[in-house]
């Protein structure tokens, strides 16, 4: 292995660490500013389940979620209402939201807005 090939992966990694991937705003009229990437999303037959990075404090009651029905489907986005602000080595941790509490039938098209993004962490 060279000096070079360790400077490129070295930068990679920093960069990668350093710079979070693209923001992207919440539909109008939602309660939170951005839309959480997701490392995940499973739709049983009951609930939706989506997987988010925690710093050790993330909550279900951390999140809100915005809903628009469109043309017989939803359309449908989860924000953090809470910021994590613990210091514990980034992790996966599933969230589960039934789709009574989302106010969606369960044979309902549902699309997800928020952005899915590959887990690169060590933990999880």
């Amino acid at each position: 292995m060279n000096r070079r090939f360790l400077l490129v992966a070295g930068f990679v990694l920093l960069s990668g660490c350093a710079t979070p991937g693209p923001r992207i705003v919440a539909p109008a009229g939602a309660p939170f500013a951005e839309l959480e990437p997701l490392f995940g999303a499973r739709a049983g037959g009951e609930a939706l389940t989506i997987t988010v990075v925690s710093n050790g404090c993330t909550k279900k009651e951390d999140f809100a979620f915005f809903l628009e029905r469109h043309e017989g489907s939803v359309r449908l986005a989860f924000g953090r209402r809470r910021i994590d602000a613990c210091k514990a080595a980034p992790t996966r941790v599933d969230l589960t939201f039934t789709f009574a509490e989302l106010g969606v039938g369960a044979r309902s098209p549902v699309f997800l807005l928020n952005p899915l993004e590959p887990w690169i962490g060590v933990g999880g």
